[in-house]
């Protein structure tokens, strides 16, 4: 079985809850979003995932390894690419991708032309006898995702991947993931840019030491309803006219434009009528999806209630 199986997953440090009971499935070829604030416990369930920590309790799957009982296989099956990268300054490039190709006991015949052509896509060819300690922190990152695919995971988890990276060397990585996935692997993407996740994920958990949340993106979009309206002048001036209203919806505007979050779609004439007796010139009132953003963080907020 591949892919990646979680059911009923926890881990305790001592009297401390860092995850309970997540349970969800990442199929083959999907780009997966892990989500949540600082300390939610999504680097502990990467641990677990990839081996490097024993669950209290619930069983995982990854690539048909166990992550309880067979930790040896499943980091040789996996690719893990922490926030921090985690090279050697002292060593070059190449010497760094050598010592980790001996820690995962490649012939290093068949991983170097690999590791070159990664090098080569990630803007870093010509530079492999330069010590790491010379990098910048962007360089540094696009090596240590090189070093992350030099064995040939079938599984890669991701950790703020684009983080320190200049727009064209984010849009490389973003472009690189895609193409991953479309070869078949299983990729685990844990951000905060949540504009990243909503251009390369399917489907995403959020959690926040359980699992809040679980769905399609759109179908986790579409949880909430929003209206999209462009009115005459700075829309800012009608904002305390809508804090009025009974419902007192969340609502963002920039220039001329009101996104206004809703309960349901009837509260949209109540919106639209408030803004015409207050003056507003509506030149468009359009439902849209809620973006992510706030989606993810009133979910946030109902996990801490």
């Amino acid at each position: 079985m591949s892919g990646i199986q979680v059911q009923g997953l926890a881990k305790r440090f001592g009297a401390r809850t860092a995850v309970e009971g997540l349970t969800f499935d990442v199929r083959p070829g999907e780009v997966f979003g892990l989500l949540g604030p600082n300390g939610a416990g999504k680097t502990t369930t990467v641990r677990m995932l990839t081996g490097l920590l024993q669950p209290s309790e619930g069983e995982a799957t990854v690539w048909g390894c166990s992550a309880r009982t067979q930790g040896e296989q499943l980091r040789r099956a996996v690719g893990l690419l922490t926030e921090q990268p985690g090279l050697y300054d002292r060593l070059s490039a190449r010497e760094n991708l050598r010592f980790f190709m001996k820690l995962h006991e490649l012939d290093e015949a068949v991983a170097w032309p690999r590791a070159q052509a990664y090098l080569e896509r990630f803007g870093l060819a010509g530079r492999e006898s330069d010590a790491c300690g010379s990098f910048s922190k962007g360089m540094r990152q696009k090596l240590a995702i090189v070093r992350t695919l030099v064995h040939d995971p079938k599984v890669i988890f991701l950790d703020e991947p684009t983080s320190g990276l200049d727009p064209e060397s984010a849009r490389t990585v973003r472009d690189a993931v895609e193409e991953l996935a479309a070869e078949g692997r299983t990729i685990v993407l844990c951000s905060h840019n949540l504009a990243e996740v909503e251009r390369l994920c399917s489907r995403v958990a959020i959690i926040q030491g359980r699992l809040l949340a679980l769905a399609p993106l759109g179908e986790l979009r579409r949880a909430g309803h929003a209206l999209d309206i462009r009115v005459d002048g700075d829309a800012g001036r009608f904002l305390p006219t809508l804090a009025a209203l009974p419902f007192a919806p969340n609502v963002m505007h920039e220039g001329g434009r009101l996104k206004v979050m809703l309960g349901d779609d009837t509260q949209a004439p109540e919106v639209l009528a408030c803004l015409v007796g207050a003056g507003a010139r509506v030149h468009s009132a359009v439902p849209s999806h809620r973006p992510l953003e706030e989606v993810y963080l009133e979910l946030i907020r109902q996990g801490r209630a």
